[in-house]
C-alpha cells in the first residue's frame, strides 16, 4: 500500500516538472520561429497547467479505466473552484471581476452542460469530441479577435532558445507520459486494495495530484495580490480541461462513466451555477462563502466515497 502511495506522490511532481519543461521550452522555440505571442499565450503557455489532467485523461482512457478519466476533470473542477478558490476566500476575500463571470465563468457553465448531454447515456463518442472542441476553438477565436486577454494568466518570456531546449521540451514529454502512467496504475491498485470505486479515486487524490499547476499559481497570485488572476486561473484551467481535454481525449478514445458519475457531472453544473450566483453579490467573495464552497465539496467527496 505504501509503495502504491509513494508512486502516486512520484508521479504527480514528475507531472509538476513534465509540464513546466514543456512550457518553458516550447515557447522558447516557438519564440525562435517568430511565432506571436498571442498564438502562444493562447495555446502553449495557457494550456501548460492542464497538461497533467489531459495525460492522465488520455492515458485512463487507453487503458480502459474511463471512470478515471472522467473523474480526474470532474474532481480538477471541485479541487480548483470548491477547495482552493474557498480555501483562498476564506484567507482573504476575493475581489471579483464582472467581465470574467459574465464571459469565462457563464461559458464554462455552458461547457459542463455540454458534457453532462453529451455523457447522458453514460458514453461520449467522436463526434462530441469534435463538437467540444470547435465550441472551444470558437471560444479561442472569440477571445483572440477581440483582443482580449484568457481568463488564465499567460505571461509569455521569450528568453532565447538554446540548443538544450529541444532535448529539454522531449524530457518534458518523457516525465508527463511517466507521471501519468504511474498516478494511474497505483491509484486503481489503492483503489483496489482500499475496496474504493476508480471514481471516487480520480475525483479526489488523482485529481489532486494533477491540480498541483493550479495550486502553485493560485499560491503565488494570493501572495501578490492579485485576486482576479487567482480566479482568473481557475475558471479557465477548468475550461480547458472540460472543453480541451475531454474533447481531445473523446476524439481519440470514446469514454464511459458510470450512472455515479453522471450524477456528478449534474451536480457539478449546479455547483459551478451557484459559484457565479456568489460572485455575483457584490462581485467579491467574502469568508462564509469561501467556507461555504469548501465545506459543499467535502461533502461531495463524502457522498462519493459513501457510494463507493
Amino acid at each position: 500500500m505504501w509503495i502504491d502511495v509513494l508512486f502516486i506522490v512520484l508521479g504527480a511532481g514528475l507531472l509538476w516538472y513534465g509540464a513546466d519543461y514543456v512550457v518553458d521550452s516550447a515557447s522558447a522555440i516557438a519564440a525562435k520561429f517568430r511565432i506571436s505571442e498571442l498564438v502562444v499565450g493562447l495555446t502553449i503557455v495557457a494550456m501548460g497547467t492542464s497538461l497533467p489532467e489531459f495525460m492522465v485523461t488520455f492515458l485512463s482512457a487507453i487503458k480502459g479505466l474511463s471512470n478515471i478519466s472522467v473523474s480526474n476533470v470532474v474532481g480538477s473542477n471541485i479541487f480548483n473552484l470548491g477547495i482552493i478558490l474557498g480555501t483562498m476566500a476564506l484567507i482573504r476575500p476575493l475581489r471579483i471581476d464582472k467581465k470574467m463571470v459574465l464571459r469565462d465563468g457563464i461559458f464554462l457553465l455552458f461547457v459542463i452542460s455540454w458534457v453532462m448531454l453529451s455523457l447522458w447515456d453514460l458514453s461520449m463518442g467522436r463526434i462530441a469530441g469534435i463538437g467540444l472542441l470547435l465550441i472551444f476553438g470558437g471560444y479561442l477565436f472569440w477571445i483572440a479577435s477581440k483582443g482580449s486577454r484568457l481568463p488564465i494568466e499567460v505571461d509569455v518570456v521569450y528568453r532565447k532558445c538554446k540548443w538544450w531546449d529541444y532535448p529539454r521540451l522531449g524530457l518534458g514529454v518523457v516525465l508527463l507520459a511517466l507521471g501519468a502512467n504511474l498516478l494511474v496504475e497505483h491509484a486503481s491498485t489503492l483503489a483496489r486494495y482500499f475496496g474504493l470505486s476508480e471514481w471516487f479515486i480520480g475525483v479526489t487524490i488523482v485529481a489532486a495530484g494533477t491540480s498541483l499547476p493550479e495550486l502553485a499559481t493560485s499560491l503565488a497570485a494570493a501572495v501578490r495580490g492579485r485576486n482576479e488572476i487567482l480566479v482568473g486561473n481557475l475558471i479557465g484551467s477548468d475550461i480547458f480541461n472540460f472543453a480541451g481535454v475531454l474533447g481531445i481525449t473523446a476524439l481519440i478514445h470514446p469514454l464511459t462513466i458510470s450512472p455515479i458519475g453522471l450524477l456528478n457531472l449534474k451536480i457539478s453544473v449546479i455547483a459551478v451555477f451557484g459559484l457565479l450566483i456568489l460572485m455575483r453579490t457584490g462581485w467579491r467573495l467574502s469568508r462564509w462563502e469561501g467556507a461555504l464552497l469548501v465545506s459543499f465539496n467535502i461533502l461531495r467527496w463524502l457522498r462519493d466515497y459513501l457510494a463507493r
